[in-house]
């Protein structure tokens, strides 16, 4: 008829009879008279963070836990953070709560959740916790990245390179990555018809970068789709108004003016062009063979028109010194002297020189 009970130093007895809880035993040995067999004993361990229990409201009620606890009652717009000797634990969801603070230094921070975005000096701990992936959702913004914050369909912040966090279950909330360093597109493919009725494939690239986030996000649905398109209408039309010489020869001419057209819609996008350049244009096979026929034949005539310039230079330049020797024997005297003094040094001859210069004379080669 009469039980004992014996409760160790780390564990709490929860003492019912006829399944109602009556009180909590403490360590020590307990008597208990139950001649019926209608008294039940449930330990639990202090040892342990949280108390579990179906019938934890019932002894929250009647303070039988005393100091030995902290309770919680979080409403809907409410969350907790728990400490356990100076280590992040937990996070606690709207509910009923009891945290055991026997054995443990056990801290409690109550936070409000009407905020989509949920901010703490010791965030890192906290996203490390196996339970804030339940309530938290983890985003990161890398460097160079901006992130627009959406909640419930509107711009509510722009967010930093950085870690983030946001409660799950308080608004419907998600963060747009835009990426602001210096981007390039490539326009390939470009199958074009000039003025003149040739038909060409170009290749060019163009270089942005986002100088307005907000807009660049908001604005379409997708801003490089749109810079593609732009740049590939800007391309056929000023292309396709030039002939193909006029386009071959002044292509600086023509990507500047490409650049402009295409600045100006990607100012509107929030965007900022960097540069436009035609990086290939492609002929067909039979118009390649055309052009390197053309070409070669302008090349030739160059070449054969440099080459009468320079004998008719030659011409002038000899008729020019033979008027200066006919003007001057002394001059025409010397230039013999010195054809001979060239003419000595591979030959062995023999000069005989009058009056009358070497026309008169005999030259004797030994």
């Amino acid at each position: 008829m009469i039980r004992w009970i014996k409760i160790k130093q780390y564990e709490r007895g929860f003492l019912y009879r006829d399944d109602v809880f009556q009180r909590v035993l403490r360590p020590g040995r307990h008597w208990v008279i139950d001649p019926l067999f209608r008294v039940r004993v449930v330990r639990a361990s202090v040892r342990e963070t949280f108390i579990e229990s179906s019938d934890l409201d019932v002894i929250v009620r009647t303070g039988a836990l005393g100091d030995e606890a902290r309770v919680l009652d979080l409403g809907e717009d409410q969350r907790a953070l728990v400490w356990v000797d100076g280590r992040f634990v937990s996070v606690l969801g709207r509910g009923l709560w009891a945290v055991w603070t026997a054995f443990r230094t056990v801290e409690v921070e109550v936070v409000e959740t009407r905020q989509s975005r949920f901010e703490h000096n010791a965030l890192a701990a906290i996203l490390n916790s196996p339970t804030a992936a339940r309530f938290l959702e983890e985003v990161s913004v890398d460097a160079g990245w901006i992130g627009l914050v959406m909640v419930d369909g509107k711009l509510s912040e722009t967010l930093g390179a950085g870690r983030y966090a946001f409660w799950r279950d308080v608004a419907k909330s998600r963060v747009l990555p835009v990426d602001l360093r210096e981007q390039a597109i490539d326009v390939s493919g470009q199958e074009i018809m000039t003025a003149d009725k040739v038909t060409l494939r170009m290749n060019a690239v163009v270089t942005y970068r986002v100088v307005d986030a907000v807009k660049a996000a908001t604005t379409v649905e997708s801003y490089e789709q749109s810079l593609y398109r732009e740049a590939q209408l800007a391309l056929r039309a000023v292309v396709g108004s030039r002939e193909l010489d006029t386009l071959l020869s002044d292509k600086d001419d023509v990507a500047t003016e490409l650049e402009g057209v295409v600045r100006e819609r990607a100012t509107s996008l929030g965007l900022e062009v960097e540069g436009l350049g035609i990086r290939d244009i492609i002929l067909p096979g039979e118009m390649k063979t055309l052009l390197n026929r053309v070409t070669e034949a302008r090349k030739a005539a160059e070449a054969n028109l440099v080459t009468r310039r320079e004998e008719t230079a030659a011409i002038r330049s000899q008729a020019n010194t033979a008027r200066i020797f006919e003007s001057n024997a002394a001059l025409m005297r010397l230039r013999e002297l010195e054809v001979l003094e060239k003419v000595a040094e591979t030959s062995n001859l023999t000069v005989v020189l009058g009056e009358n210069g070497l026309t008169d004379r005999v030259v004797k080669l030994l």
